[in-house]
């Protein structure tokens, strides 16, 4: 595929500089770029790259006009990192080409879903009785759909993805492979009379997704206990992350690779952590809070700004003697507060 650049100025909204006629046929990084490379420069430390990059032309933010001007086209945008990511939205649409609608031949359909003639239905896909799909949705090869499930419209399931019974995903969605919504929650209550064995608590709620959400390979977000787990509008979820049941998490928050969340915790709007990071149950995030990767939240946090609960790293021994001070903090506080008072009554 190859695209002129004025084209792509005009779908970007931003300002051309150079030979518009110039055509692109890859997006790419600065370093390696081809003639017919198209790149973005949205970080300042490489600008170094900017002067010697062979792309044929660069998306940059103002600051950057006069040296992307001095080594060739350019396109001038606000936000060069928004404008790199809508471009690869249109670059992927155009590469996937138009929806092949129909419900496969090989799919299994039970009576009484409801599938929009705009959908599609993959190979071996099951759709569960009562289970409503909307137009221009997808569901991949062997994903299952359970009975009174829903998917909006334009939201795909990419094959092997579960969406348990009774379950909700708005529109505009994507679900990977792999993915789980509606398992069951990790509820089970220890009956003592008989050994402590653990007696299982049915989980009786669902799940429900807003719009605009994007669900990562092998993510888990579990079924609530009576009440419903909640993924708001705008939420994006990485890799491996489990969402434990009737958990809330506001609208555009975002959790990188293995995060955990435990059962009943409420997460705001605009929240962020980062890969391996831990919330613990039923605490409550306020909007905007930032946890920073490998934290682990113990406390609920009603103030916005960014989080970190990390002891640092170490090579091993270092580690155990500064982990035995540590333990000690405690007992060393007293003695110092001891000490105080009693230097304060010899004064």
């Amino acid at each position: 595929m190859q695209v002129r650049i004025a084209e792509l100025a005009t779908l970007l909204g931003g300002e051309l500089l150079g030979d518009g006629s110039i055509a692109v046929s890859r997006i790419g990084p600065l370093e390696g770029a081809s003639a017919e490379t198209i790149s973005f420069l949205s970080n300042p430390r490489y600008q170094p790259q900017l002067a010697a990059s062979q792309a044929g032309c660069v998306i940059v933010g103002p600051a950057s006009r006069d040296a992307a001007v001095a080594r060739g086209a350019a396109i001038v945008c606000s936000d060069p990192y928004l404008a790199f990511a809508r471009l690869t939205q249109w670059w992927a649409a155009q590469r996937r080409g138009p929806l092949v609608a129909g419900v496969h031949r090989s799919a299994v359909v039970e009576e009484g879903a409801v599938i929009d003639p705009a959908a599609a239905i993959g190979a071996l896909a099951f759709v569960g009785a009562g289970a409503r799909i909307g137009a221009g949705a997808v569901v991949g090869a062997q994903a299952h759909v359970g009975a009174g499930a829903e998917i909006g419209a334009g939201t795909v399931l990419r094959p092997h993805v579960v969406l348990g019974e009774g379950c909700r995903i708005g529109a505009r969605g994507i679900v990977h492979g792999g993915a789980v919504i509606g398992a069951d929650g990790f509820g089970f209550a220890p009956d003592r009379a008989a050994g402590g064995r653990w007696e299982k608590i049915e989980q009786l709620g669902s799940v429900w997704i807003g719009d605009d959400v994007e669900i990562g390979a092998n993510t888990c977000v579990d079924r609530g206990a009576l009440e419903d787990t909640v993924l708001e509008d705008g939420v994006k979820l990485d890799n491996l992350v489990q969402i434990g049941h009737n958990v809330r998490v506001g609208a555009h928050s975002a959790f990188a690779g293995c995060v955990g969340v435990a059962g009943s915790a409420k997460i705001g709007r605009h929240c962020t952590a980062g890969g391996g990071a831990i919330i613990l149950g039923h605490l409550e995030l306020v909007d905007h809070v930032h946890i920073t990767a490998a934290s682990v939240v113990t406390r609920s946090i009603h103030k916005p700004g960014q989080y970190s609960g990390l002891f640092p790293l170490d090579d091993n021994a270092s580690w155990e003697k500064n982990a035995a001070t540590l333990k000690q903090l405690h007992t060393l506080r007293e003695r110092l507060r001891n000490l105080e008072r009693a230097l304060e009554n010899k004064t």
